[in-house]
């Protein structure tokens, strides 16, 4: 067994820890892992804790006893995430990116993984402490949230289809109306793809008045399942509250497309309501 300095010992714990998170890992682990006694892994943990609350980037939650541990639970401070989603903002506001029906272009920011990454990890601040099963997106583009978003939370993601696909077997299908077009629309999920009265954070890249995340609620009442939370990138406030379908989400971005500024045509992109709740 190698044996580490303290330093390093810091280093491969607090890596260790973020590779797993909320995860319950006992100290006898990283005894072993490290050859070092209890008591110096609690002094280690001890650091970890200070650092990672202090530079907001996690909590590290002890349990005591025979089964206790420690867990990594990751978290983004809402003054970090201030300016990168203010960038993403500016970015957002470009009059090239608005698409007929309301619609936006943002294909490109979705295949960012460091980008991801960070919407992840917000996402997964603002629900790390509900009780939460899986997380689920219809296809497509909210699949890289929902991926960076679950691998925060150490979930798995369900993906809600809009046709069915013969090698995922049995299926459930639903009809929902559009909320903002009145159109009628199909989703299905296959019947092992979720198990019976699971707790499901939905995640999303963009919402008008919520006819698709309405569906995907309907689609969970099939299975007996709860809704512990819904995560939209961006919130388009060209609905009003009358025609908005749901008003319990997260949102990271607002957009309005009415508000165009006259002299540049910049749309007005504003911060989303993760920020007016304080992440609640």
């Amino acid at each position: 067994m190698k044996k580490f300095k303290r330093s390093a010992r810091l280093v491969e714990m607090t890596q260790y820890l973020m590779s797993k998170p909320h995860t319950l890992i006992p100290l006898t682990t990283f005894a072993d892992r490290y050859g070092a006694a209890k008591s110096s892994i609690s002094e280690d943990l001890a650091i970890i804790k200070e650092v990672c609350e202090s530079e907001g980037t996690g909590e590290l939650l002890t349990l005591a006893g025979a089964a206790g541990g420690v867990k990594y639970i990751p978290k983004y401070a809402l003054e970090q995430a201030k300016p990168v989603i203010e960038a993403l903002c500016a970015q957002m506001g470009h009059p090239d990116r608005m698409l007929p029906g309301g619609y936006f272009y943002i294909t490109d920011m979705l295949g960012q993984p460091s980008l991801m990454n960070d919407i992840g990890r917000m996402f997964a601040s603002v629900f790390s402490n509900h009780d939460i099963d899986v997380v689920m997106t219809v296809e497509t583009k909210g699949i890289p949230i929902a991926y960076a978003t679950a691998a925060y939370l150490n979930l798995p993601v369900v993906l809600v289809r809009r046709d069915h696909v013969v090698t995922e077997g049995s299926a459930v299908s639903i009809n929902y109306v559009s909320g903002s077009q009145k159109s009628l629309h199909t989703m299905t999920l296959a019947r092992r793809a979720l198990k019976e009265r699971s707790r499901v954070l939905i995640v999303d890249d963009f919402m008008r008045a919520g006819g698709t995340i309405n569906g995907m609620i309907e689609l969970l009442r099939e299975f007996d399942a709860t809704v512990a939370g819904v995560g939209v990138l961006v919130e388009s406030e060209d609905v009003s509250q009358d025609e908005r379908l749901l008003h319990e989400y997260v949102s990271l971005m607002r957009v309005k497309t009415e508000a165009v500024d006259p002299r540049t045509k910049q749309l007005n992109v504003a911060l989303g309501n993760f920020f007016d709740k304080s992440g609640k």
